[in-house]
């Protein structure tokens, strides 16, 4: 099954996307820098992005309990929604399970004691920096796209149940049922 992206989630995967780049710049903002400066910078941001994963974490999660709420409340109601609609909160699912996977896998990376060992040449310090940098970027980007997403699945979910807005693009009307027949 090929999901696809509809106008909603290309505009939530690339505010994410800019989310990310702007964040990325802002790091990269900084220039060049020595392996000894990466090194100090490392220990100084490394605080800043485990509570980052953290945070990631635990609202990628709470974001896939939210998840099985919204699918009760589309199956009880008594609006039909399409098939889309479904394929909307997979898709959420998806990307979510992927941004929790990475942030604690970053997590796990950021944990390990880089700057306390001996044997690490100081050159490496500085790429060991950007690619922190980078995947905290990555991973925020990430996040702000799957609430957008949400967003806009929620925004579809009020309109059709709590508005009972029939002419929405994800509710089936009488027109649906009889181009079906």
């Amino acid at each position: 099954m090929k999901l696809k992206l509809t106008t909603y989630n290309k505009r939530a995967v690339f505010g994410g996307v800019i989310s990310a780049v702007v964040i990325g710049l802002g790091a990269y903002g900084l220039g060049n820098i020595s392996g000894y400066e990466a090194k100090s910078l490392i220990t100084s941001s490394l605080p800043g992005i485990n509570a980052l994963c953290n945070t990631i974490v635990l609202a990628s999660a709470t974001i896939l309990a939210l998840l099985l709420t919204l699918l009760s409340i589309s199956s009880s109601t008594k609006s039909q929604l399409k098939d889309e609609h479904y394929k909307h909160v997979l898709l959420i699912a998806k990307i979510d399970t992927i941004v929790f996977v990475t942030a604690m896998i970053v997590f796990q990376l950021m944990n390990i004691p880089v700057t306390e060992a001996d044997n690490v040449p100081n050159s490496w310090y500085s790429i060991i920096y950007y690619i922190s940098l980078a995947l905290s970027a990555i991973l925020s980007g990430g996040l702000i796209s799957v609430v957008l997403m949400l967003y806009n699945t929620v925004v579809s979910i009020i309109k059709i149940v709590g508005l009972g807005i029939d002419d929405h693009p994800l509710a089936h009307n009488e027109e649906d049922e009889s181009n079906d027949e």
